[in-house]
Protein backbone atom coordinates (compact mmCIF):
# COMPACT_ATOMS: atom_id res chain seq x y z
CA UNK A 1 0.00 0.00 0.00
CA UNK A 2 1.41 3.35 -1.03
CA UNK A 3 1.93 5.65 1.91
CA UNK A 4 1.73 8.97 0.07
CA UNK A 5 -1.61 10.57 0.93
CA UNK A 6 -1.16 13.27 -1.72
CA UNK A 7 -1.22 11.01 -4.75
CA UNK A 8 -3.09 11.36 -8.02
CA UNK A 9 -5.85 8.88 -7.07
CA UNK A 10 -6.65 10.79 -3.88
CA UNK A 11 -6.49 14.08 -5.81
CA UNK A 12 -9.15 12.76 -8.20
CA UNK A 13 -11.27 11.77 -5.19
CA UNK A 14 -10.80 15.27 -3.73
CA UNK A 15 -11.90 16.75 -7.05
CA UNK A 16 -15.05 14.62 -6.88
CA UNK A 17 -15.82 15.99 -3.41
CA UNK A 18 -15.37 19.54 -4.75
CA UNK A 19 -18.02 18.79 -7.39
CA UNK A 20 -20.70 18.41 -4.68
CA UNK A 21 -21.28 22.16 -4.13
CA UNK A 22 -21.14 22.71 -7.90
CA UNK A 23 -23.93 20.15 -8.33
CA UNK A 24 -25.98 21.71 -5.55
CA UNK A 25 -25.63 25.19 -7.06
CA UNK A 26 -26.61 23.94 -10.51
CA UNK A 27 -29.69 22.26 -9.07
CA UNK A 28 -30.97 25.44 -7.40
CA UNK A 29 -32.59 26.41 -10.71
CA UNK A 30 -34.90 23.92 -12.43
CA UNK A 31 -34.22 24.95 -16.02
CA UNK A 32 -33.39 22.58 -18.89
CA UNK A 33 -29.93 24.15 -19.27
CA UNK A 34 -29.05 23.86 -15.58
CA UNK A 35 -30.47 20.31 -15.49
CA UNK A 36 -28.22 19.31 -18.38
CA UNK A 37 -25.19 20.99 -16.76
CA UNK A 38 -25.94 19.17 -13.49
CA UNK A 39 -26.18 15.86 -15.38
CA UNK A 40 -22.85 16.55 -17.11
CA UNK A 41 -21.25 17.43 -13.76
CA UNK A 42 -22.63 14.23 -12.25
CA UNK A 43 -21.28 12.29 -15.24
CA UNK A 44 -17.80 13.79 -14.64
CA UNK A 45 -18.07 12.79 -10.97
CA UNK A 46 -19.13 9.25 -11.96
CA UNK A 47 -16.24 8.86 -14.38
CA UNK A 48 -13.79 10.28 -11.83
CA UNK A 49 -14.95 7.59 -9.37
CA UNK A 50 -13.87 4.94 -11.86
CA UNK A 51 -10.61 6.79 -12.63
CA UNK A 52 -9.48 7.15 -9.00
CA UNK A 53 -10.17 3.46 -8.33
CA UNK A 54 -8.34 2.42 -11.49
CA UNK A 55 -5.33 4.60 -10.62
CA UNK A 56 -5.23 3.33 -7.04
CA UNK A 57 -5.26 -0.31 -8.16
CA UNK A 58 -3.04 -0.11 -11.25
CA UNK A 59 -0.38 2.20 -9.79
CA UNK A 60 -0.54 0.77 -6.28
CA UNK A 61 -1.69 4.10 -4.88
CA UNK A 62 -4.05 2.66 -2.27
CA UNK A 63 -3.98 4.57 1.01
CA UNK A 64 -6.06 4.51 4.17
CA UNK A 65 -7.09 8.10 3.37
CA UNK A 66 -8.26 6.99 -0.07
CA UNK A 67 -10.19 4.07 1.41
CA UNK A 68 -12.00 6.58 3.62
CA UNK A 69 -12.45 9.42 1.13
CA UNK A 70 -13.62 7.40 -1.89
CA UNK A 71 -16.83 6.00 -0.35
CA UNK A 72 -17.37 9.33 1.44
CA UNK A 73 -17.22 11.17 -1.89
CA UNK A 74 -19.66 8.69 -3.43
CA UNK A 75 -22.15 9.11 -0.61
CA UNK A 76 -21.81 12.91 -0.53
CA UNK A 77 -22.58 13.19 -4.23
CA UNK A 78 -25.47 10.73 -4.28
CA UNK A 79 -27.11 12.00 -1.09
CA UNK A 80 -26.69 15.65 -2.11
CA UNK A 81 -28.29 15.05 -5.50
CA UNK A 82 -31.15 13.04 -3.98
CA UNK A 83 -31.86 15.71 -1.36
CA UNK A 84 -31.81 18.44 -4.00
CA UNK A 85 -34.19 16.41 -6.19
CA UNK A 86 -36.65 16.20 -3.28
CA UNK A 87 -36.28 19.90 -2.51
CA UNK A 88 -37.08 21.15 -6.00
CA UNK A 89 -40.20 23.26 -6.56
CA UNK A 90 -41.74 20.18 -8.15
CA UNK A 91 -39.97 17.30 -6.39
CA UNK A 92 -38.52 14.77 -8.81
CA UNK A 93 -38.26 11.99 -6.23
CA UNK A 94 -40.53 11.17 -3.26
CA UNK A 95 -38.93 12.04 0.08
CA UNK A 96 -39.69 8.60 1.55
CA UNK A 97 -37.74 6.94 -1.27
CA UNK A 98 -34.73 9.15 -0.60
CA UNK A 99 -35.02 8.39 3.13
CA UNK A 100 -34.97 4.65 2.33
CA UNK A 101 -31.90 4.99 0.11
CA UNK A 102 -30.02 7.19 2.59
CA UNK A 103 -31.06 4.91 5.48
CA UNK A 104 -29.65 1.91 3.61
CA UNK A 105 -26.35 3.74 3.07
CA UNK A 106 -26.09 4.63 6.76
CA UNK A 107 -27.00 1.08 7.82
CA UNK A 108 -24.36 -0.51 5.56
CA UNK A 109 -21.71 2.03 6.58
CA UNK A 110 -22.46 1.38 10.27
CA UNK A 111 -22.39 -2.37 9.68
CA UNK A 112 -19.01 -2.11 7.94
CA UNK A 113 -17.64 -0.13 10.88
CA UNK A 114 -18.92 -2.63 13.44
CA UNK A 115 -17.69 -5.57 11.35
CA UNK A 116 -14.23 -4.04 11.00
CA UNK A 117 -14.02 -3.64 14.78
CA UNK A 118 -14.67 -7.39 14.98
CA UNK A 119 -11.95 -8.08 12.40
CA UNK A 120 -14.45 -8.74 9.62
CA UNK A 121 -13.74 -7.00 6.32
CA UNK A 122 -16.97 -6.38 4.44
CA UNK A 123 -15.96 -5.77 0.83
CA UNK A 124 -18.49 -4.61 -1.74
CA UNK A 125 -20.35 -7.49 -3.36
CA UNK A 126 -21.82 -7.83 -6.85
CA UNK A 127 -25.28 -6.65 -5.77
CA UNK A 128 -23.81 -3.51 -4.22
CA UNK A 129 -21.92 -2.80 -7.42
CA UNK A 130 -25.06 -3.31 -9.54
CA UNK A 131 -26.97 -1.04 -7.12
CA UNK A 132 -24.41 1.67 -7.76
CA UNK A 133 -24.62 1.28 -11.54
CA UNK A 134 -28.42 1.53 -11.53
CA UNK A 135 -28.22 4.47 -9.12
CA UNK A 136 -25.87 6.32 -11.47
CA UNK A 137 -28.22 5.74 -14.42
CA UNK A 138 -31.18 6.79 -12.26
CA UNK A 139 -29.60 10.04 -11.12
CA UNK A 140 -28.55 10.95 -14.64
CA UNK A 141 -32.13 10.49 -15.82
CA UNK A 142 -33.57 12.41 -12.88
CA UNK A 143 -31.08 15.24 -13.34
CA UNK A 144 -31.90 15.60 -17.04
CA UNK A 145 -35.59 15.18 -16.10
CA UNK A 146 -37.03 16.53 -19.35
CA UNK A 147 -38.24 14.66 -22.41
CA UNK A 148 -35.36 14.70 -24.90
CA UNK A 149 -35.35 12.98 -28.31
CA UNK A 150 -38.53 11.13 -27.35
CA UNK A 151 -37.05 9.78 -24.11
CA UNK A 152 -38.83 10.60 -20.86
CA UNK A 153 -35.77 10.92 -18.62
CA UNK A 154 -37.84 11.42 -15.46
CA UNK A 155 -39.70 8.12 -15.91
CA UNK A 156 -36.52 6.28 -16.94
CA UNK A 157 -34.69 7.72 -13.92
CA UNK A 158 -37.43 6.59 -11.53
CA UNK A 159 -37.41 3.08 -13.01
CA UNK A 160 -33.64 2.83 -12.53
CA UNK A 161 -33.97 4.27 -9.01
CA UNK A 162 -36.52 1.58 -8.07
CA UNK A 163 -34.20 -1.14 -9.34
CA UNK A 164 -31.29 0.40 -7.41
CA UNK A 165 -33.41 0.54 -4.24
CA UNK A 166 -34.38 -3.14 -4.55
CA UNK A 167 -30.77 -4.16 -5.23
CA UNK A 168 -29.59 -1.92 -2.39
CA UNK A 169 -31.94 -3.46 0.16
CA UNK A 170 -31.12 -6.96 -1.08
CA UNK A 171 -27.38 -6.29 -0.79
CA UNK A 172 -27.82 -4.74 2.68
CA UNK A 173 -29.59 -7.89 3.86
CA UNK A 174 -26.80 -10.04 2.39
CA UNK A 175 -24.15 -7.88 4.15
CA UNK A 176 -25.95 -8.29 7.47
CA UNK A 177 -26.24 -12.06 7.01
CA UNK A 178 -22.51 -12.28 6.17
CA UNK A 179 -21.56 -10.35 9.29
CA UNK A 180 -23.87 -12.36 11.54
CA UNK A 181 -22.50 -15.64 10.13
CA UNK A 182 -18.89 -14.47 10.51
CA UNK A 183 -19.48 -13.18 14.03
CA UNK A 184 -21.13 -16.39 15.18
CA UNK A 185 -18.74 -18.80 13.44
Amino acid sequence: MAGNVLNVANAVTGFRILLVPVLVLLMLDDSPTRSLLAAITFFVASVSDYVDGYLARERDLKTDVGKFLDPLADKLIVVSVLIMLVGMETPRVPAWLVAAIVGREFAVTALRTIALQQGIVLAADELGKYKTIFQIFALHGLLIHYRVAGIDFQTAGMCFLWVSLILGIWSAVKYHVRVIRAATA
